[in-house]
């Protein structure tokens, strides 16, 4: 059994920084792509920055710049540091996990946290 867990969510004033986590657990054999994707009402689901074990990293535009992903390899653990956040990054955060589980680890499979509310007001 595979779990994601986010956490790090909440409200901040515009021009403020939040930091999200995600950690994954269970029977895992390896984790390949690691990423956060986002969804505001009445949008569809969009990627926001994704990162591969060995580092490799990209992101969306609109957040180029203010945001940085990163992982912990050991911990099963993907980071995004949001700053100079905006009233329209206001969204659930998703964190993503392309992963291989121990019974079946010929295959990539994706699992998917529960998600984090970000809202960014004054």
């Amino acid at each position: 059994q595979v779990q994601v867990v986010e956490s790090g969510g909440g409200l901040v004033q515009p021009g403020g920084s939040l930091r999200l986590s995600c950690a994954a657990s269970g029977s895992i054999f390896s984790i390949n792509t690691m990423g956060w994707y986002r969804q505001a009402p009445g949008k569809e689901r969009e990627l926001v920055a994704a990162i591969t074990r060995g580092g490799s990293t990209n992101y969306a535009d609109s957040v180029k710049g203010r945001f940085t992903i990163s992982r912990d390899n050991a911990k099963n653990t993907v980071y995004l540091q949001m700053n100079s956040l905006k009233p329209e990054d206001t969204a659930v955060y998703y964190c993503n996990a392309e992963l291989r589980e121990l019974r079946h680890y010929f295959n990539n499979l994706d699992y998917w946290g529960q998600g984090t509310q970000v809202t960014v007001s004054s």
